[in-house]
């Protein structure tokens, strides 16, 4: 009897010893509510085609998911890291990222205290890791606080399949990184091949960063490439194909005051075409300010001025269209998992011909449209 307490003593302490050494961890966001649209077109260009709607959707400010994250320590300040994430519609169970398990982060890697983190899978490119929370979409805003179609990634549309990634420690408040996307094809290195670069520097209240990204050859037809995420058909609208080339890059910086943290942001997105040697320039100019009413309320706004120029295949004019972006939320904890929201996004755009669509919705018919939005999210 004596034998066995003691072999079961024991052994509980080898098994408090591993699971103290390694760890995984079940998470997620569930964010569902109520959205009215005032103008949606059921045809794109028919002025006599379209609808006021209200409808049940989710991931109004953060789409929904679920993941798994783990780690090992190696010893000697290293640890064997993993997070395999899926994004998932909660109206309707059905999985995002075309359909993808994993659609949102699937990657393993290596991290160090005093030499950084590597990572290998499917994974967030520069611009999301360092330009993202400057932005309001990217950090208390959300989906519709979006640039104009997401065209700077700052909204992490876009993941880097094939992608090998480094995040430096931090030094001192200095950070930086970068990520290189495989084409994986035999014979054509970059045949959709892509890679990014960022930094940033925080020193208390301030922060600033900067990123690039750059994208080739997504128009090959290579499914197995670095880019292989899909816009819906009200993007291709606008241009948004699968490019000959994409270029992206920004400076962003934010500043906080007690209970108030403000900031701006500048993005420049270049689009090259192969056909007719067309070409998109979308300049953004972001001011975002945020303030906690209370430890429970806080109060958000944001605005956005995106600049167009250039043409898209098929074009036979050079076009330059504007767009302003207005955006406000007011969000209530409470508990400190699961809060309440409503805000409100209204866009215009003073080119003749051109059509409002704010991010996540269809385009309007005319050059205007307003989102307004509530809803619960819970984390766990």
């Amino acid at each position: 009897m004596k034998k066995t307490l003691i072999v079961a003593a024991v052994s509980a302490s080898f098994a408090t010893a591993a699971s103290a050494q390694s760890s995984v961890t079940l998470y997620g966001i569930v964010d569902a509510g109520f959205t009215y649209v005032n103008n949606e077109a059921t045809a794109q260009g028919d002025a006599n085609s379209h609808n006021a709607t209200v409808r049940l959707s989710g991931g109004n400010v953060e789409d929904s998911r679920w993941g798994l994250k783990g780690q090992e320590d190696l010893g000697r300040g290293m640890k064997a890291i993993f997070t395999l994430e899926s994004g998932f519609d909660v109206t309707n169970g059905r999985s995002q990222q075309d359909g993808r398990i994993f659609g949102r982060q699937a990657f393993v890697g290596v991290t160090s205290n005093d030499f950084g983190t590597v990572t290998l899978g499917r994974q967030y490119d520069s611009v999301v890791d360092y330009l993202g929370p400057m932005t309001a979409s990217g950090s208390w805003g959300g989906t519709f606080f979006a640039h104009p179609f997401d065209n700077d990634n700052t909204y992490h549309t876009v993941r880097v399949n094939n992608s090998v990634k480094y995040q430096s420690a931090n030094y001192g408040g200095f950070s930086f990184g970068g990520l290189y996307g495989f084409s994986n094809a035999a014979g054509g290195f970059a045949s959709n091949r892509a890679y990014s670069a960022g930094m940033q520097y925080a020193n208390g209240p301030f922060k600033i960063a900067a990123a690039y990204l750059q994208t080739q050859n997504t128009n090959s037809g290579n499914a197995g490439g670095a880019i292989t995420d899909t816009l819906d058909a009200n993007h291709l609208s606008v241009g948004l194909v699968p490019s000959q080339s994409q270029r992206t890059y920004g400076v962003g910086a934010n500043y906080s005051v007690g209970a108030l943290t403000f900031g701006g942001l500048w993005t420049q997105s270049r689009f090259q075409y192969d056909l007719g040697d067309s070409a998109l320039r979308f300049n953004n100019y972001e001011v975002n300010a945020r303030y906690n009413l209370t430890p429970a309320l806080a109060l958000g706004g944001a605005y956005t001025y995106t600049d167009v120029k250039g043409s898209v295949p098929g074009s036979r004019n050079s076009d330059h269209t504007q767009y302003h972006q207005i955006g406000l939320q007011a969000d209530y904890a409470l508990s400190k998992r699961t809060d309440i929201y409503a805000e409100g996004v209204a866009q215009f755009t003073n080119s003749d011909g051109r059509y409002a669509n704010v991010y996540g919705t269809a385009p309007s018919s005319s050059g205007n449209q307003v989102v307004v939005t509530t809803g619960i999210r819970h984390r766990f």
